[in-house]
């Protein structure tokens, strides 16, 4: 059977069809690669470490970790769990955003047409809401779940600080975004709560002035609460979380019992 010019092309065709995928399997497999730099896991000690410093998802981690520490009953997770939520708050915070408006003429009818006229927007707010109260609560337990297994002791005394820096961040988000719906429970809340900082020895009254923009709840209390919730607080949360978490790897992981041969000693996340 005579071969045919459409039988050379089909027959071209194939190859080149053939030719793109065999290239495409092979630039995905270096992009694969070029992340993870192994594939299955070395046995040995010394290639499980290397591949762990080299593999762009793990290297978060230790290198070594003890086996205590992995123990769900050591943390309850309190460190992972608060990070989740710090993660969602950002996510239904920026959605929020796009339907917000810091004006102290607008800003309560906005809450109002969220509420009502917004596609899931009264979910989106209580999401919102009830996520930030939750992540008070479990920052809380989590220092203490630190404090009472010594996890604070050396060489963790740096981490500790830190720790309570992000709580003391937790904190003054949820006061600064406890004034954004503009409405009486607010504007109270607000005030009671300025009054009372105002009574702190030297730094009471400047810091109340800074934070209202005057004498009285007004709009420029609201744009400075506003600017504090979704631009500094969230950014200097994320650099100390960051900070958090590089310190845990760089004290090779959480704490445990018998860590340079003492009862209580150790990190916390």
């Amino acid at each position: 059977m005579p071969i045919t010019a459409e039988m050379r092309e089909t027959a071209r065709g194939k190859m080149h069809a053939e030719s793109f995928s065999s290239r495409f399997k092979v630039f995905w497999k270096n992009v694969y690669r070029s992340l993870f730099r192994y594939g299955r896991m070395p046995r040995d000690a010394e290639g499980q470490s290397y591949a762990v410093f080299n593999n762009l998802f793990l290297h978060i981690h230790p290198v070594k970790v003890s086996k205590h520490s992995l123990k769900f009953t050591y943390t309850l997770g309190l460190g992972v769990i608060a990070t989740i939520l710090f993660l969602i708050l950002t996510f239904t915070g920026i959605w929020l955003m796009f339907y917000y408006f810091p004006s102290a003429t607008e800003a309560y009818n906005r809450m109002l047409d969220l509420r009502s006229s917004v596609d899931f927007g009264f979910v989106l707010r209580n999401v919102h809401k009830w996520a930030a109260e939750a992540m008070v609560a479990v920052v809380i337990l989590h220092m203490a779940r630190v404090f009472f297994t010594g996890a604070y002791k050396p060489p963790r005394e740096f981490n500790w600080i830190v720790g309570v820096i992000l709580l003391l961040l937790t904190l003054m988000l949820s006061f600064t975004g406890y004034l954004l719906p503009w409405d009486q429970l607010a504007f109270w809340a607000i005030t009671v709560g300025t009054s009372i900082a105002s009574y702190a020895p030297v730094l009471g009254e400047p810091l109340r002035k800074f934070l209202l923009g005057g004498d009285t709840v007004g709009q420029e209390a609201l744009v400075r609460f506003y600017v504090l919730h979704v631009v500094i607080l969230p950014g200097l949360m994320s650099i100390f979380i960051a900070i958090h978490f590089w310190r845990i790897r760089k004290d090779s992981g959480l704490s445990h019992p018998n860590e340079n041969g003492s009862s209580a000693r150790g990190g916390a996340t």
